[in-house]
């Protein structure tokens, strides 16, 4: 932000006496490559991208999005059905409690750019959304978000959240797109969690969780010490771009060798990817884990499952590259167990090695 107008808790009163007048008065300041590594540990490195944790007086997690060459002042949309999308990876340093996130969010392929205010867009990062409905985000469609009481929600894909000791690929499909606040975000009591415009838990392939200890993590059949490239398929119902997204498949390769991704041991959800049936098998397995105990758990289905998602694809998803930490859970939900004091053997609860 430009420092007159402060920033997320602390705006200037009188640029700021209201979100929009904020958002005229106020601007968004670009960064230089060399504080863009100092501020932030986002260097590049090859062909690729380098993104380190940076502790200071606080530690710094970074957010990136990858615009498109063609399109100066958009970001890149990707159309995923009947596409194969893979990186190479290494997480080798990222201990426990830790998030090396690449993703694909439905936020405006402009940046929200000409909506209220918002005359910055994508070339300063700005439309961020996911489905936990972020309450972070300074500036919502077009008008600053001054009491951080709404949220910018949209349909998620997280190829692979991990670290080291764990990794996720989950799919979170949301009935709507933009702006929420209160229930809609999913806010407050447990029991609001699930009424919600998102399914924040989404269906989920965490080899750990369902069953099989040694498939990824140091040493292991995916081994984290060394880089791996991670390739994920996103299979029609008819082998066409338009048809409706039916499966999302996982294999790796590492030192020249494939590796089809682990199957799961628990009888309860069989499969070895992300399919109607094995989501469907996976909520009701996993139901003594929710955050409400009396709450609808599938949202997943609820939301619109793989069809939904296949619906966000065909409009288009912009990819996110993440590090960051998680405060208030400590990464759990990824490397460790939760809900605390479920009996040993719970369906779900354990999700990774780490120490709660």
């Amino acid at each position: 932000f430009s420092k007159p107008c402060g920033g997320p808790g602390a705006w200037n009163a009188t640029l700021c006496p209201d979100p929009e007048s904020c958002a005229a008065n106020c601007a968004l300041e670009g960064l230089s490559l060399s504080e863009y590594e100092a501020n932030y540990g986002v260097s590049a490195e090859g062909g690729g991208i380098r993104i380190a944790y940076v502790t200071k007086e606080t530690n710094v997690g970074s957010r990136l999005y990858l615009t498109d060459e063609a399109r100066p002042g958009a970001y890149r949309a990707f159309h995923l059905k009947n596409r194969e999308f893979a990186f190479t990876v290494d997480v080798s340093s990222l201990d426990c409690g830790l998030n090396s996130a690449l993703y694909f969010v439905e936020m405006p392929v402009n940046g929200g750019k000409g909506v209220g205010n918002n005359n910055a867009g994508a070339l300063y990062g700005l439309g961020y959304c996911d489905a936990r409905c972020p309450h972070e985000v300074p500036f919502i469609d077009g008008h600053a978000n001054m009491q951080g009481k709404s949220g910018s929600c949209c349909t998620e894909m997280d190829l692979f959240e991990a670290n080291r000791m764990a990794a996720s690929m989950t799919a979170h499909p949301c009935s709507m797109t933009g702006e929420c606040q209160g229930i809609a975000c999913g806010d407050g009591p447990a029991h609001q969690y699930y009424q919600g415009v998102c399914d924040k838990d989404g269906c989920e392939f965490n080899s750990y969780r369902l069953g099989d200890s040694t498939f990824y993590g140091p040493g292991a059949t995916v081994d984290t010490t060394k880089p791996v490239t991670v390739v994920t398929q996103f299979y029609t119902d008819d082998g066409t771009d338009s048809g409706r997204l039916s499966e999302i498949r996982r294999f790796y390769v590492q030192d020249g060798r494939v590796i089809p991704n682990s199957k799961s041991r628990l009888a309860s959800v069989p499969g070895d990817s992300l399919s109607p049936g094995t989501c469907s098998a996976q909520k009701a397995a996993f139901v003594r884990t929710r955050a409400d105990p009396a709450g609808e758990y599938n949202q997943f289905d609820a939301k619109g499952g793989l069809g939904a998602m296949g619906e966000a694809f065909d409009r288009g998803m912009v990819l996110v590259l993440s590090l960051w930490d998680d405060e208030a859970m400590h990464m759990e939900w990824l490397d460790s167990r939760l809900p605390h004091g479920l009996p040993p053997g719970t369906p779900g609860a354990l999700r990774g090695p780490c120490e709660v």
